[in-house]
């Protein structure tokens, strides 16, 4: 089937693969083929990079009336992530009480269910993240 194979090959989503200019050494993701800040310097010097998923909280929102479609349990916690190799990644944060969370809290990559394309459909999954132990 088309649609599963793209979706199992897309690296990026299931590994955390971002790329690194070889010129100005800005990390990106998701993966870029040319630099925003060298622009033609970088072309034919992007990286493949994966990211460790570690990084800490920058910014939250704790949302407490979610859309049924994305099958969510309210409240749920969405974060603005700074990934120690420096992009910043919006990502919802699991496992832990809304509460506890803050700014600075320190979190990992999580491999998890994102939906499911009806009751008998594809399920998609890719990265959530959840407070570092």
């Amino acid at each position: 089937m088309a649609i599963a194979r793209f979706w199992r090959e897309n690296q990026s989503r299931y590994n955390m693969q971002g790329r690194k200019c070889g010129s100005c050494e800005a990390v990106y993701f998701p993966p870029r083929d040319l630099c925003p800040k060298c622009r033609r310097e970088s072309i034919g010097k992007m990286e493949k990079l994966k990211l460790s998923g570690k990084g800490k909280v920058i910014s939250y929102s704790i949302v407490h009336d979610g859309l049924p479609e994305f099958h969510m349990q309210v409240p749920y916690t969405m974060a603005i992530i700074e990934l120690e190799e420096g992009p910043r990644i919006t990502g919802q944060i699991v496992d832990t009480n809304p509460d506890d969370i803050k700014i600075g809290t320190e979190v990992e990559a999580v491999f998890r269910k994102l939906g499911q394309e009806g009751e008998c459909g594809i399920i998609h999954y890719g990265y959530k993240f959840r407070p570092k132990e």
